[in-house]
């Protein structure tokens, strides 16, 4: 397995450790975690800033081995596979959580999740009659700004929140919209494959 295929394992596993350190009821096996004040003006949840510091280095390796795998003409089909499974299981599970907890709103994991099925559907039909979709610039755009938008977010906008600039909730609705516009493209880009009788 080369470097970039174990950075990837290493980000799914610290994925799942992201999600299980969010979702697990610490109350009940006695911990809790402080909060405290920013300024008189934003409170703070240490387990979200911890949280936060675990995805923005899962966020980063993303990057990564992307990088070094093209750079170093180290591509694989098994990386883009757990590159791909590892992004969902970070961002829509965080996603999913975030909005549980009422930090966002519920229709952004559904824009999400819906897109990536659309488009994932796309991709897998297109792979079946010998097309490769690649990845599209709004679509990397995408990634980006939620990624950026997600970390902020558990790091509860600051330094930003203390100007009343809503930095990560910007990023969260630009990513949205990308997605919902990167579908579209994808589809458009797609479609007289996709109703090809063979």
């Amino acid at each position: 397995m080369n470097l970039p295929n174990r950075i990837t394992i290493t980000r799914i596993i610290l994925s799942i450790i992201t999600l299980v350190f969010l979702v697990l009821p610490w109350y009940q096996f006695g911990i809790t975690f402080p909060i405290f004040t920013v300024m008189g003006k934003v409170v703070v949840d240490l387990k979200y800033v911890i949280a936060g510091i675990l995805f923005l280095i899962a966020s980063v390796s993303d990057f990564l081995d992307g990088y070094i795998a093209r750079s170093q003409n180290m591509v694989t089909d098994f990386g883009k596979v757990m590159d791909a499974i590892a992004d969902k299981i970070l961002v829509n599970g965080v996603l999913i959580i975030l909005a549980y907890n009422g930090f966002i709103s519920v229709i952004v994991p559904v824009i999400i999740i819906v897109r990536d099925t659309f488009v994932d559907s796309i991709k897998m039909v297109s792979g079946n009659k010998g097309k490769v979709v690649a990845a599209s610039m709004l679509g990397k755009a995408k990634t980006i700004c939620m990624m950026l938008g997600v970390s902020l977010l558990l790091f509860y906008n600051l330094p930003f929140e203390l100007a009343n600039f809503p930095l990560a909730d910007i990023l969260i609705v630009t990513a949205c919209l990308l997605s919902v516009i990167s579908g579209c493209q994808y589809y458009f880009n797609a479609k007289d494959l996709l109703f090809q009788d063979k």
